[in-house]
């Protein structure tokens, strides 16, 4: 008899005490009328967090030691290690991720399970905003993805979130890479095979707060840009060139106007101009220099991208 495929759902989850046990509950409402042919497991990643998130999980665990389970970082290594643990340690044919703050509606579960069977290895969502989303997410959302798609040479549909359907040969692709910061949402597009987009709304957060503030969206985009493209040294080494033509062109005016027309170069503004515009371009420059060699750095030391404290899951069997 053929085994039912298994199923992850991973949930990264950082103080959000408040949202874990009816994160279970909405899940098994849509999971438990599909356990005729699938089989389940439910992964929470708590990353770092300085709530009662960690003892909550543990409660949790014991009373559905069956399916939830859990995995604890030392500290906090933020969201994208998160997700990539998670995807470390799922066992499922298909994993899905979602966030426990119950804002990636479970009702998407069976339709993303319906696609992965039509044969989709990837199987992602794009936000829909309306009125009820705030201004500071719709903003920083529209310009983080401007970004990503002008600076870097992957294309990430604007929307595109972290909810979305994995087929096993994609997670162990997240799993052999040998990045220390991989950028999983432009590695899904990047990394090709066939993919469904799902536009959806979210739904408003159970209780607490976002932790995305506008800080974490400017690393995120830095990171994403510089994962995928050298673009920005190019747009570099152009601005170089175009200042230094001009700086060139200057400079013969200034010395045809002394020795030849004898005249005494006269505007200490446009020098001083000068002076800034050569000494800022090279600031950016040696700026942009820098994030490329950052991430040189990490890599080299080699280093994992998170450490685990407390696990719950079993170890796999060969």
């Amino acid at each position: 008899m053929e085994s039912k495929p298994l199923i992850s759902i991973i949930l990264p989850a950082y103080n959000e005490e408040e949202n874990l046990a009816m994160a279970v509950q909405k899940i098994a409402e849509q999971t438990t009328p599909l356990q005729g042919g699938y089989r389940f497991e439910l992964i929470f990643v708590n990353d770092g967090s300085s709530d009662r998130t960690l003892a909550l999980l543990r409660e949790l665990h014991q009373k559905h030691s069956d399916w939830v389970h859990f995995v604890s970082f030392s500290r906090n290594f933020g969201h994208m290690s998160a997700l990539r643990c998670g995807y470390d340690h799922s066992r499922g044919d298909a994993v899905i991720c979602m966030d426990a703050d119950l804002q990636h509606p479970p009702q998407y579960i069976p339709v993303f399970l319906e696609k992965w069977r039509e044969g989709y290895e990837i199987v992602y969502t794009t936000r829909q905003d309306d009125e009820k989303t705030g201004w500071f997410k719709r903003t920083s959302s529209r310009y983080f993805y401007g970004l990503m798609n002008r600076f870097s040479d992957v294309n990430i549909e604007p929307g595109a979130a972290d909810f979305r359907l994995l087929d096993r040969k994609v997670v162990n692709l997240i799993r052999d890479s040998q990045e220390t910061e991989l950028f999983i949402r432009g590695f899904i597009p990047w990394v090709g095979f066939r993919q469904f987009a799902i536009p959806y709304k979210p739904d408003q957060r159970f209780a607490g707060q976002s932790k995305y503030t506008l800080r974490k969206m400017i690393r995120l985009a830095l990171n994403g840009i510089t994962a995928f493209s050298v673009r920005p040294l190019r747009i570099a080494t152009f601005l170089g060139s175009c200042i230094s033509g001009l700086a060139f062109a200057y400079a013969i005016y200034a010395l045809y106007a002394h020795l030849v027309l004898k005249e005494t170069v006269q505007g200490w503004t446009s020098v001083l101009l000068s002076v800034l515009i050569i000494g800022g371009l090279q600031l950016l420059t040696l700026g942009i220099i820098g994030e490329y060699l950052g991430r040189l750095f990490l890599q080299a030391k080699g280093r994992p991208p998170y450490i685990v404290q407390e696990s719950t899951i079993p170890p796999k069997t060969s």
